[in-house]
C-alpha cells in the first residue's frame, strides 16, 4: 500500500479514486494533482512507480492542507464561531443544521436518527388480571 499524507491509499483502485481516501482531497483536487504530476488517472495505485508517488506527495505537501492540519483548522474555525456567539456558532453548539436548512423536519443527519413520534394520545384499555 502506498503511504500518502499519513494515510494508506488502497492499491486495487484507480489512483484518481484512491487519492480521495485522504481527508481534504476530493475528485476535483485528485484530478488536478494527477494532471500536475503528469500521471494517467486510470492506472491502479499499485502500478505507480516510486518517482511518480514522490511527485504526488510533493504536490500535496506544497499545495494542499490535508488530514490533521485541515481537521485542526476546521475545529478552530467552529470554536471561534461559538466564542463570538454567532448564529452559526450557536447552531453548531446545539447540534442543529447550520446552513439554513429547515429543522422542523428533515434534519435527521445532524440530530442523529431521532424519531420522536407521538401516538394518538388514547391509552389502551387495561387488561383484566
Amino acid at each position: 500500500m502506498a503511504w500518502i499524507a499519513g494515510v494508506n491509499i488502497p492499491d486495487n483502485k484507480k489512483i484518481r479514486i484512491a487519492l480521495t481516501s485522504v481527508y481534504g482531497i476530493g475528485h476535483v483536487a485528485s484530478s488536478r494533482i494527477l494532471q500536475e504530476a503528469k500521471i494517467d488517472p486510470e492506472i491502479k495505485a499499485k502500478e505507480l512507480k516510486p518517482e511518480e508517488l514522490n511527485r504526488i506527495k510533493s504536490i500535496i505537501e506544497k499545495d494542499f492542507k490535508v488530514e490533521g492540519d485541515l481537521r485542526r483548522e476546521i475545529i478552530l474555525n467552529i470554536r471561534r464561531l461559538k466564542d463570538i456567539g454567532s448564529w452559526r456558532g450557536m447552531r453548531h453548539s446545539k447540534r442543529l443544521p447550520v446552513r439554513g436548512q429547515r429543522s422542523r423536519t428533515n434534519s435527521r443527519t445532524v440530530r442523529g436518527n431521532v424519531r420522536k413520534t407521538v401516538g394518538s394520545g388514547h391509552k389502551a384499555a387495561a387488561s383484566p388480571t
